[in-house]
């Protein structure tokens, strides 16, 4: 019986992996055309146990987010760490690019927004991205990166450090965001970094990945490595009933008013930025001369956001600016479709031969 469970799990993770993306976009059209289930889930929870705002309030969707990091926290080996520690100029170049990078993006779109014909559209797009840019680095850049034959340590170690500095860096990074956004937009940003988005992250971001290292360690790598298929199959409910939930938010009245030309420039300015990221690890990794599998690390790691945090606290915090939502939802399904080209890509460049 535990070998038919066994088998069958590994074939349901399989094949929820091969068409990941495609039940992404799918979460957001039934979000869009059935959003009623979504919005009750989001209100389920346990109140009264956050700040004034209620940003810590333990709802569905953040116990979903504890229990995603908490997984990804059973997968980290700190064995394999340790040759970071021993040449870690690569981390710790990478975690600066994570940072520097989408902040550059920023501020040259916040020089070109003046041109838009709406004033509004372009305030709740630099509001969005902004949420994207401050969040740690996703944990699903480690399998996307492994696909590529990436450097399994650097990739771990991109993820564990920028989320255990997620705290102390996403609230300064909201605040420069803020400062290219008009009154309206900055006070939110200023709300989020100063009202709640550090201790966010810590209750819900780095507590659980702490526990689920800790709890991987004691279990052992055998043990954890039993359950990989339940983990991959469970992260991957997650991810599509968390996108489901927060997407049922805003995409409703996207539909029923539908606004085209926003929509282009999300669509344009998320590719772009997610481009960007991608490109810059290949560039950064070329420059420093660290071979292919950590430049393909570097890669996977600055172009993929840990959205699903993103969501949440956006889905929070920023109800009464539904568009600003958007980029951060379409940002998630832009960074899969990226890294599914750069690995096919990756792939086909290593099995072409060098010229003699």
């Amino acid at each position: 019986m535990c070998g038919f469970l066994s088998r069958t799990t590994e074939k349901a993770a399989a094949f929820i992996q091969r068409r990941f993306v495609w039940m992404i976009a799918g979460s957001y059209l039934v979000a869009a055309l059935a959003p009623d289930l979504g919005l009750r889930l989001r209100a389920l929870g346990w109140r009264g146990l956050g700040s004034g705002n209620g940003e810590l309030q333990v709802t569905l969707p953040t116990a979903l987010l504890a229990l995603l990091l908490f997984n990804a926290g059973l997968g980290v080996r700190l064995r394999h760490l340790n040759e970071l520690v021993r040449s870690p100029w690569a981390l710790l170049v990478g975690l600066a690019a994570n940072s520097l990078t989408p902040l550059l993006f920023l501020i040259a779109l916040s020089l070109t927004i003046p041109l838009w014909h709406n004033r509004d559209e372009p305030q709740s797009l630099l509001v969005g991205l902004a949420l994207v840019a401050s969040m740690p680095i996703a944990g699903s850049s480690t399998a996307w990166s492994q696909n590529a034959n990436g450097d399994p340590a650097l990739s771990l170690g991109l993820v564990l450090a920028s989320t255990l500095l997620s705290p102390l860096t996403t609230p300064p990074a909201l605040l420069c965001a803020g400062l290219m956004t008009d009154r309206v937009h900055s006070d939110a940003l200023s709300s989020i970094a100063s009202g709640g988005a550090g201790s966010f992250l810590a209750l819900f971001v780095l507590a659980p990945s702490i526990v689920g290292i800790a709890v991987g360690h004691s279990l052992g790598a055998s043990r954890v490595a039993a359950l990989k298929s339940r983990l991959k199959l469970a992260n991957s409910v997650v991810l599509i009933t968390l996108c489901y939930m927060n997407a049922s938010v805003s995409l409703p009245d996207a539909v029923a008013r539908p606004d085209f030309d926003f929509l282009a420039l999300v669509v344009a300015a998320t590719f772009g930025l997610c481009l960007i990221a991608f490109a810059s690890g290949w560039t950064l990794g070329t420059l420093m001369g660290i071979g292919d599998s950590r430049r393909t690390s570097l890669m996977f790691g600055l172009g993929m956001n840990n959205n699903g945090t993103g969501l949440v606290l956006a889905s929070i915090v920023l109800a009464e600016h539904p568009r600003a939502l958007l980029p951060v939802l379409i940002y998630n399904l832009v960074q899969h479709l990226v890294a599914g080209c750069v690995q096919s890509w990756s792939r086909r460049v290593a099995i072409v031969p060098s010229p003699a």
